[in-house]
């Protein structure tokens, strides 16, 4: 059965990716927490074995997984943050002479 699960935590997503899990999205709450969106086979049961500590998975894999998610979430980051301040800045007159004006 393919199902679609949501999660928070990075190396639970590392985890659905070494069993066959495809990331579907990334959704960012604020700038801090991200969610991952997995589409795969029976991702409910396989994370009733990850919470309950049964389930095993090849360590290598493991990391190259945490380390692909990492890559497209901070790749993400700076898209977002590239994006924000793409904006031209506009004409402020009244911001041009402050340096002109004395202190004293």
């Amino acid at each position: 059965m393919n199902t679609s699960f949501e999660t928070t935590d990075i190396f639970r997503g590392a985890f659905f990716m070494c069993i066959g899990g495809n990331l579907e999205s990334i959704r960012f709450r604020n700038r801090q927490i991200a969610t991952f969106t997995f589409k795969g086979e029976d991702l409910a049961e396989q994370d009733r074995d990850y919470i309950n500590g049964d389930a095993l998975v090849n360590p290598v894999q493991f990391r190259e997984a945490l380390n692909h998610l990492r890559d497209i979430l901070f790749k993400q980051l700076r898209n977002k943050r590239e994006t924000r301040y793409d904006r031209k800045r506009s004409y402020r007159p009244h911001q041009n002479n402050y340096r002109s004006k004395s202190l004293y």
